[in-house]
């Protein structure tokens, strides 16, 4: 079961602001009703701010009302009160085996697809700019063995995100007025 955003003070708000058992408020917050009695007798959480519910949007004023006519009722926390689960995306992680490919990635990202910026490319391979610099100046390091290879057969970025980041570039140079590129013909992959 979820919890309301912060227990203690959701408990020390429900006790001073309505009629509900120990129970019903033990049950919504997730804690032990012995503990919630030791709240109501100012033994536990003596220093702790309440915390409204109704106005954080955690639980309606009717359900209150509803759990206070009928004490074997329980409240029911909003599915909105609790927070969705995003995962923060930090710099992307590359296998160290797949390291000594990616050169080889933005290399061919630069070439058939010039309409993305370095910034673009950056966050599509999980590279630098400077890295992606050194490899279109050809003053890499490796550059004698760098060969155009594509990103998704490699594993270093999925189709669909190769293409999002294509297409808001391509709708980025349209809003510019500059004509998109096309990139090039078959025929240049095998020469």
């Amino acid at each position: 079961m979820t919890l309301p955003l912060m227990p203690k003070a959701t408990a020390v708000w429900l006790i001073d602001k309505t009629a509900l058992t120990f129970e019903q408020v033990a049950d919504f917050c997730g804690m032990h009703p012995l503990e919630i009695q030791a709240i109501a007798d100012g033994e536990v959480a003596q220093g702790i701010m309440g915390y409204d519910p109704v106005a954080n949007a955690q639980v309606t004023a009717e359900d209150i009302a509803r759990c206070e006519a009928d004490p074997s009722a329980r409240l029911k926390l909003l599915p909105t009160a609790s927070p969705a689960q995003k995962k923060a995306r930090g710099g992307r992680y590359t296998p160290v085996a797949k390291r000594n490919d990616r050169p080889d990635a933005i290399a061919f990202v630069i070439r058939n697809f010039p309409q993305l910026s370095e910034l673009q490319i950056g966050k599509l391979l999980g590279t630098t700019k400077e890295t992606i610099q050194k490899v279109r100046e050809r003053s890499h390091w490796n550059s004698a063995n760098i060969k155009p290879r594509d990103p998704v057969i490699l594993g270093l970025c999925k189709q669909s995100d190769l293409n999002a980041a294509v297409a808001e570039a391509n709708e980025r140079l349209t809003r510019e007025g500059r004509a998109v590129p096309q990139p090039p013909p078959p025929e240049a992959d095998a020469a």
